[in-house]
This record gives C-alpha cells, structure tokens and sequence, in this order.
C-alpha cells in the first residue's frame, strides 16, 4: 500500500466513501429506530465492529503478529476513550430520531469549536485571534441550523450539542495517548468496550434481547446489519485513507458528509433543509474546513514531516502524533 501521499486521489476517494459510510450509519439508525429499540441498534453497532475486528487482528496474528495482536500498551486509555466514544455514539443514534439527519449531522460537526475552547480553557494552550473567529463562525452557522425560539429543530439540538462535547473530549484524550498505540488494536478495544458496557446495560434494562432479534424481520436484520458494517468500515477507511495522502489533503473532504446527509434524508425521508439551514450547514462546512488547514499548517511547522516508517499506513487521521485532533476524525459514530 501506498504511503504518505503517493496516492493523493485514492486516499480522497476513500474520505468520500467514508463520509459516504456515516451519512448512510446515521440514516439507517434513524429508519430502524422507528422499529427497532434504540439501545438495540447500538448493542449492534459495537458487537458488529467487535466481532469483525477480532477476526480482522486474528487474521493478522496469523500472519505473524502473534499473541502481540491484541495486546493494548495503555489499557486504561482504551477504556476511557472507548467509552467516551460510546457516549457520542449513544447521543448520535437517540439524537437523530428527533432531528433531520441533515440537521444533526451539521450541528455534529462543530466539534472543532468545541476542541479549540477545551485547549485554551483546560489545556491552556495559546489560541489566536484567527482561532476565535473561526469558533464565532461556527456558532454562528449552528444558530442558522437550529434557530432557537423557532422551533425549526427545538430542544433536540441538545444531542448533537451534547455530541460535540464528549467528542470534543475524546479528540482530546486522543490526540495526547493515541500515538503509542496501534491504530487497528485502539479501533478493536473501541468495539469491545462498547459491545461490554452495552451487554451489561442490555442486561439490566427491559430489553429482552434475545426476544428482539428473534422477532426482528429479515428487513431489519439487515439494515441492522448495515448500521454495523457503516461503523466498523467508516473507520477503516479512514485509517486507510491517511496512508495514502496527508491529513491536509484529505480532511476537508469529511465535511462532504453534509452533503451525503442532506441527499440521505431526502431519499429515504423526503427532508430537505431550507434555505436558511442551507446556509448555516455550508458556514459551519466553511469554518470547519478553515479550522483543519490551521490545525495542519501549525502542526507541519512545529515538526518536520513524518517519514514512511514513522507514520505508516496503520495510522488513523485522530491517532497522528503532532497534529491536533481537530483536524482529524470530525466524524464519529
């Protein structure tokens, strides 16, 4: 496979797919929960990636990883950041039943707000003047999509707000530990502490599980089946894609997931955003995209660039030592 930008074109190709792969995660959760219990869907979600990614590191054990294949170097890391990724998840697959899946996935996507107000605030990093009004205009694309007091979108704007501060958290943590582990074994512990902390929720809750996918249609199967493989592949592409080009070529083209989101919801639901929401989407796409080429730009000029061996193909655009997490994963489900 083709590294560090050899393949600028393909590593593009498969940014697309992947906001491809989210917009289609976030519209299926939202047809099947229709139907189907929620916290259901999201048990699926985290066993589906588990699963595969235990036969994905089986398989690469195989060919001569070893027991080393799923071994963690910072546990506790895994766990943390595992869970604070099942709380955005949590929050995206409830939150897109009462919002537009459009909608959602606009609001979503100010988590470089957030991360950039969690550096000055908590880790009392210097933030420019430049930064700041690249927050003001993200807010401000977020109150064209919501407009409070209209009730255009109402009080479910709480979950995707609510999104981009855990996932503004998880960027975080991700940006400071990330680098000492592989990509694919971090992707692995991500599925399995979902798939854990779920059973055991499922566990106490009055879902019957057993009685639910028993009585689910081979329709429902399916798109479950679906909403899992979105998730699981989504990531992968995303690790895949940051080995065939740079992290500043390819990261502005996860905001396209608007538009795949915005073409999602108005084939299967019929909703097109208005004019005005329109607007707000691409102001939010614009600061965001603004946002990433800061983060890349900084992050280039405080390091030489990584070498083959240094970077790798492995590695996941949230899990690059030196680059800010703003400027990587945008997207999480």
């Amino acid at each position: 496979m083709a590294v560090n930008g050899r393949h600028p074109m393909w590593g593009i190709a498969l940014i697309l797919l992947m906001a491809a792969c989210f917009a289609t995660l976030d519209t299926a959760v939202k047809y099947l929960g229709a139907t189907v219990p929620v916290l259901l869907i999201l048990w699926g979600r985290y066993v589906f990636q588990a699963v595969a990614m235990t036969l994905w590191l089986a398989g690469r054990g195989l060919r001569g990883a070893g027991p080393g294949a799923f071994c963690a170097a910072r546990p506790g890391f895994q766990v943390l950041r595992g869970a604070l990724l099942l709380s955005t998840s949590g929050l995206s697959f409830y939150g897109v039943q009462h919002m537009p899946v459009a909608e959602f996935t606009a609001i979503a996507m100010l988590t470089p707000v957030v991360v950039t107000v969690l550096a000055a605030t908590v880790l009392k990093e210097h933030v420019s003047g430049l930064r700041w009004a690249l927050v003001a205009l993200g807010l401000a694309g977020a109150l064209l999509v919501i407009r409070p007091g209209t009730g255009v979108v109402g009080w479910a704007a709480v979950f995707p707000l609510a999104l981009t501060v855990a996932y503004g958290a998880f960027q975080v943590l991700t940006s400071r530990y990330a680098a000492l582990e592989d990509p694919y074994i971090t992707h692995f512990y991500t599925g399995l502490v979902g798939a854990v902390a779920l059973s055991a929720i499922v566990a106490i809750s009055p879902l019957r599980l057993v009685d639910a996918l028993s009585g689910a249609s081979a329709l429902q199967w399916s798109v479950l089946l679906l909403v899992g493989a979105m998730g699981t592949v989504g990531h992968l592409l995303l690790i895949l894609a940051l080995g065939m080009a740079p992290a500043s070529t390819l990261m502005p083209f996860t905001y396209s997931a608007l538009v795949f989101a915005t073409l999602a919801g108005a084939s299967v639901f019929g909703h097109v955003p208005d004019g005005i929401a329109m607007a707000g989407m691409a102001v939010i796409a614009l600061g965001g995209a603004a946002s990433v080429w800061l983060n890349v730009r900084e992050a280039q000029q405080r390091s030489p660039a990584p070498t083959a061996a240094a970077a790798g193909a492995a590695q996941a655009p949230h899990e690059r030592p030196g680059v800010s997490p703003v400027a990587m994963d945008v997207l999480g489900d």
